[in-house]
């Protein structure tokens, strides 16, 4: 599903299927209720920016809100212009394991070469790391 963010003509946020029911899912298994789906920035390093996600109650008046079909999405304005392009999903992989991916190919990158390429992070906010002892490590190819 695409759904196109208020005040800002063609920049989307996709969220496929599998994403929305998994965190239909958890706010119906939690009771949940008058919640939304919040993305934002973790922070950022030099293979990109690390986005986070969380389950909030706490919506501000300057949030911008999406409806994506029966699930509520918010992203905070410092978020706004790092979140627009990104796609989120819901995974379910022997060799990656199971969670929620960020993905947005319009992220900046740093400037060193981390081999993950820039805008890819898990919605732990570990991201991918770079070799050396530089954060996650998750063993993604993006």
């Amino acid at each position: 599903m695409e759904f196109t963010l208020p005040n800002v003509s063609e920049e989307v946020i996709t969220i496929t299927p599998e994403a929305t029911k998994a965190v239909l899912d958890i706010m119906k298994e939690k009771e949940l209720n008058n919640h939304a789906l919040r993305l934002y920035v973790a922070g950022s390093s030099c293979s990109g920016v690390q986005f986070g996600m969380a389950i909030d109650d706490n919506i501000n008046d300057n949030d911008t809100k999406i409806d994506a079909g029966g699930l509520k999405i918010v992203v905070d304005h410092q978020s706004l212009d790092y979140v627009r392009g990104a796609t989120v999903n819901f995974v379910n992989d022997p060799n990656q394991g199971t969670g929620f991916v960020i993905d947005n190919p319009n992220a900046q990158t740093g400037g060193c070469s981390c081999g993950s390429g820039g805008g890819h992070s898990h919605a732990d906010g570990g991201g991918c790391g770079c070799g050396d002892g530089g954060g996650g490590g998750c063993a993604c190819n993006n």
